[in-house]
């Protein structure tokens, strides 16, 4: 189908039609990260095949539902599963999320994934913050006609990764004794994971954590003038790093445990924004 602003507003009225009130930030989870959804308070869950010209998730961990309500004191839209170039879908498709959650009003936008540890001074486990990404992929999800309605046609990406909420995050973290990392963010496209060759080459060029998701959604976001805070959980040191293979049971594993201490981190900087 063509993607036009009709489109965009008809997957948005419909959420908003389900819905009594307009969230204010929007939270996307990653790979096995789905659980913190359990947070939400009063919510109200859409699977993503009935929202009109929506996506559909292909990715077994991946819940495939926006839940609706609200989470340390705000009212937030979120995403329980998310979608990547590597189903199949053209990036130009990619934008369709953030889009229909700036027409339903979102400002702010949380970002969280599973990532692949690139700098070795991480640890499997630790959360690190994304100060800035690296794509190096070619397409951007914004190719094609421009929507005025959303953005310039040319627009800026030096702050893409709010400093405000990255700053905050970092006291928060370490108001509650959680291990933080900042960091560059890696966009590979997958979905097989990165060869040990890359992963030096992503080094040397100045990345710290590597994945599959996130930058397409945060060029989206930038393109609509919207705030973002990137959260990365390394759920596995990347190929290379140690003399054993990448396996997405490790990913899910990791993300598992966990998933507590990423939820009470979460619901704090929520509360605090």
């Amino acid at each position: 189908m063509e993607y036009t602003y009709e489109s965009f507003k008809e997957s948005a009225d419909y959420i908003l039609g389900r819905i009594d009130f307009k969230p204010e930030i929007a939270l996307i989870l990653g790979s096995s990260l789905g659980t913190l959804s359990e947070e939400i308070k009063n919510p109200v869950i859409i699977d993503y095949k009935d929202i009109p010209n929506f996506l559909r998730t292909t990715v077994d961990s991946h819940a495939g539902k926006l839940i609706i309500g609200e989470l340390g004191g705000k009212k937030v839209v979120c995403m329980s599963g998310r979608f990547h170039y590597y189903e199949g879908y053209e990036f130009e498709q990619l934008v369709t999320p953030i889009r229909v959650f700036h027409l339903l009003g979102v400002e702010t936008v949380i970002l969280t994934n599973a990532a692949g540890a690139v700098n070795t001074s991480y640890k499997t486990g630790e959360i690190m913050i994304i100060e800035d990404h690296i794509k190096l992929t070619g397409a951007s999800p914004v190719r094609g006609p421009n929507i005025d309605e959303f953005g310039p046609r040319f627009f800026d990406m030096s702050n893409t990764y709010t400093k405000e909420y990255r700053d905050l995050t970092k006291k928060i973290a370490g108001d509650l004794g959680i291990k933080i990392n900042e960091g560059v963010y890696f966009y590979c496209t997958g979905p097989q994971f990165e060869s040990p060759a890359e992963i030096r080459a992503i080094r040397a060029l100045g990345g710290d954590a590597v994945g599959m998701s996130t930058v397409t959604e945060a060029i989206t976001a930038a393109h609509c003038g919207m705030n973002v805070l990137g959260l990365s959980l390394m759920t596995n040191m990347a190929a290379g790093v140690l003399d054993q293979p990448v396996t997405t049971e490790e990913v899910d594993e990791t993300a598992e445990k966990a998933a507590d201490e990423f939820k009470i981190l979460l619901r704090e900087i929520i509360k605090n924004m």
